[in-house]
């Protein structure tokens, strides 16, 4: 009689390796727009323009914004752009200069996947950092409200580029501006949102904001303002105020 055959041997399950990353880090930084990064401003400025629709309405040129924007370096005092850039590796400790005024915010996100952005090369850093690409923006000046007798900042505009969206950069700006305006004993931030863009008012809604449906944005430009700024006033002006 043939003997048994002997027992199978035990299945060695390999162990799992505890060590491997379960997300992606992406490093963020805010810090002051200076003049060489004009280019990425006014390209980030062109594709704001295509997603609110209102691409006639902007002329805006990289010649004509280096001139506005920083003909003088008084930050928080004129016109303010913050930047908000992101890598995959930490910033260096040194790597830019801080203003008196404002130390540049880092923030360490940690996400599932890892961002693909097909315009990295358009976008890169004027720092000159290797892998630093300028993510999004903020343009906002000083206002004032006589209710409160304070000075405060009016945003201009806020806008993350498609491949960062949804990840809290458009959050991180604001906060940086609000964090700003406390620092400095101001007292309040203000902004516009076009009213079809339901998410951003639901976004600013539920970050505290409140969305003033009573107001209404009044503009001139353009030959209105032309006209407007040469006309005396008539008896028909003071009727209407």
């Amino acid at each position: 009689m043939a003997a048994a055959a002997p027992p199978p041997l035990p299945i060695t399950t390999p162990e799992l390796n505890m060590d491997l990353p379960t997300s992606h880090p992406l490093f963020t930084r805010i810090r002051l727009a200076t003049r060489l990064d004009v280019p990425v401003i006014h390209k980030m400025i062109y594709q704001m323009a295509v997603f609110e629709r209102l691409t006639d309405l902007c002329s805006a040129t990289e010649p004509s914004l280096s001139t506005t924007l920083f003909s003088k370096d008084n930050p928080f005092e004129s016109f303010t752009v913050f930047l908000i850039e992101a890598s995959t590796k930490p910033f260096p400790s040194s790597s830019i200069a801080h203003h008196p005024k404002f130390t540049p915010i880092h923030k360490t996100l940690n996400l599932d996947y890892p961002i693909s952005d097909p315009e990295s090369e358009v976008f890169k850093s004027s720092t000159m950092e290797e892998g630093v690409i300028v993510a999004g923006f903020v343009l906002f000046f000083p206002n004032y409200s006589s209710f409160l007798a304070k000075p405060g900042f009016y945003i201009e505009d806020l806008f993350v580029r498609e491949s960062y969206r949804r990840k809290g950069l458009g959050k991180m700006l604001l906060s940086a501006v609000a964090r700003q305006a406390v620092a400095m004993g101001y007292g309040r931030v203000e902004w516009v949102v076009l009213d079809w863009n339901m998410n951003a008012i639901k976004f600013y809604e539920e970050m505290g904001a409140t969305v003033m449906q009573e107001w209404r944005v009044c503009r001139l430009t353009g030959d209105a303002l032309q006209g407007y700024a040469t006309a005396s006033g008539t008896n028909i002006d003071l009727d209407l105020i």
